[in-house]
């Protein structure tokens, strides 16, 4: 992705941080690769955190039989930890939103301000598959 989307999304991801006691936002694809990030959080700790959250979505959408139908599409994980939270949501076909709270944080209005804001990207968040042989 060039330098100027990058810091198109960059800027939009840390416009819904404006929740208090959000913390860091991260624009994935699918296969883990890091589309734009937050001003807060450093580059490499970003990629790491896409490379994660990439595995932790295909093993949420892996349970969906447990939700009673393998077809059920996944929509957002959830993970709360002791301080905080990380949310994860569908930002388009192969493309993931992120972001990372305290605990203090108004659920609600994070996960509102996330839907906005992949409402208001639209296609710019979308993230075709990568072809293989492109890789080579």
């Amino acid at each position: 992705m060039n330098k100027i989307m990058n810091d198109k999304l960059g800027w939009m991801l840390d416009d819904a941080l404006e929740v208090p006691e959000a913390r860091h936002a991260i624009l994935l694809s699918a296969d883990g690769m890091l589309r734009a990030h937050s001003k807060g959080i450093s580059r490499d700790e970003a990629d790491r955190q896409a490379a994660a959250l990439s595995g932790l979505q295909s093993i949420s959408r892996s349970t969906a039989e447990f939700c009673g139908q393998s077809e059920t599409p996944w929509r957002q994980t959830l993970i709360e930890f002791v301080d905080g939270f990380v949310f994860l949501v569908a930002a388009g076909p192969g493309a993931y939103l992120a972001v990372s709270t305290s605990d203090k944080v108004d659920m609600e209005a994070v996960t509102f301000r996330m839907h906005k804001l992949v409402d208001r990207l639209g296609k710019e968040l979308t993230t075709p598959p990568r072809r293989m042989d492109s890789l080579a």
